[in-house]
């Protein structure tokens, strides 16, 4: 079974930086859009940056001019640079891929399983 494998959260202070980065745990098929996504404590989860296979992004207000997603597609890998954060960004950041497993295998959504983000005052 497929999975995604995130890294790069932790704790840090008002504006800082932290990068993210996830991957599929093993080889797949084909990957079509990915990206980023976070919920905070008592909050639904909410978009923060997506990227198409054509390299097409979209960040949410909140975000844009501070966060960064990027993709390496050599390695099925994205990033989500974060700069400027502030203790608003605090969440459990997920990763998000729409990707066929193998040839055999029918578009699907995946989730990794969240990094925890934390930003100080």
């Amino acid at each position: 079974q497929v999975q995604l494998v995130e890294s790069g959260g932790g704790l840090v202070q008002a504006g800082g930086s932290l990068r993210l980065s996830c991957a599929p745990s093993e080889t797949v098929f084909s990957i079509d859009g990915m990206g980023w996504y976070r919920q905070a404590p008592g909050k639904q989860r909410e978009l923060v940056a997506v990227s198409n296979s054509g390299g097409t992004t979209h960040y949410p207000d909140s975000v844009k001019g501070r966060f960064t997603i990027a993709r390496d597609n050599a390695k099925n890998t994205v990033y989500l640079q974060m700069n400027s954060l502030k203790p608003e960004d605090t969440a459990v950041y997920y990763c998000n891929a729409r990707l066929r497993a193998s040839y055999y295998h029918i578009w699907e959504d995946y989730w990794g399983q969240g990094t925890q983000v934390t930003v100080s005052s």
